[in-house]
């Protein structure tokens, strides 16, 4: 195999701008989903960060239809970006700048969620140390040490992940 044919990339499944209206339908269509996922993102982040779960899931539905077109506009700006570094550069600045923001705020909102999971898992973990801690007999050993409880005295937590 010639290194020429390792470096050719497969053609783009997504369809590439060929002219000026397209580029611009294009960009109102990335601006579209990235400002329909911004207003989810911030409503959830808002949710959890109150503590209000079950209405932050209520996105999950929108936020995924909107995320699956997200990578499809991807697909197509990448897929036109040669026609568009030439033919529109400051539309493409325009849509970096917009892009940078976006990832900011979602860079917020995956921190907020992160730190919503790492608090539940830690109370959860927290919960099933205090009643293995009760439900383990204490003894000591011969020494006087406290004795380490055999597996089959460890009684697991069972959890429903429904909220």
């Amino acid at each position: 195999m010639n290194p020429q044919a390792q470096r050719q990339q497969p053609p783009s499944v997504y369809p590439a701008a060929a002219n000026a209206g397209e580029a611009r339908k294009l960009a109102e269509n990335l601006m579209d989903v990235m400002n329909g996922l911004l207003s989810i993102i911030e409503r959830e982040t808002e949710l959890v960060r109150a503590g209000k779960l079950r209405e932050a899931m209520q996105f999950e539905k929108n936020k995924a239809e909107l995320s699956r077109r997200y990578v499809a506009v991807v697909g197509q700006m990448k897929a036109s970006q040669k026609y568009l570094s030439q033919q529109a550069p400051e539309l493409l600045k325009t849509l970096h700048r917009h892009h940078d923001v976006f990832r900011s705020m979602l860079q917020i909102n995956l921190t907020v969620l992160a730190t919503a999971h790492a608090v539940s898992e830690n109370i959860v973990r927290g919960v099933n140390a205090e009643m293995q801690r009760r439900s383990i007999p204490n003894t000591y050993t011969a020494a006087g040490r406290r004795a380490v409880p055999s597996p089959r005295q460890i009684t697991p937590l069972s959890v429903s992940r429904s909220l």
